[in-house]
């Protein structure tokens, strides 16, 4: 079960799954509401959850935290 918008923490990790891509994120900041940023812990790159979810939340959309 994918865990809320609500509910992530700065300075955790997570798996988000969504619309075949698969990414492993560090929450950096919160920026209001439920959007973040975060950092591709593969690339490196910074984005907010909102332009992950742009296209919406598909069939395969899963989000949870990483074991450390």
């Amino acid at each position: 079960m994918a865990i809320a918008l609500d509910n992530l923490r700065v300075g955790r990790r997570y798996l988000l799954v969504n619309q075949g891509e698969v990414r492993k994120l560090e929450i950096m900041s919160r920026l209001s509401g439920d959007n973040f940023k975060v950092k591709d812990l593969e690339t490196l790159e910074y984005y907010t959850i909102e332009e992950l979810l742009r296209w919406g939340k598909g069939k395969d959309y899963e989000l949870d935290e990483l074991g450390s």
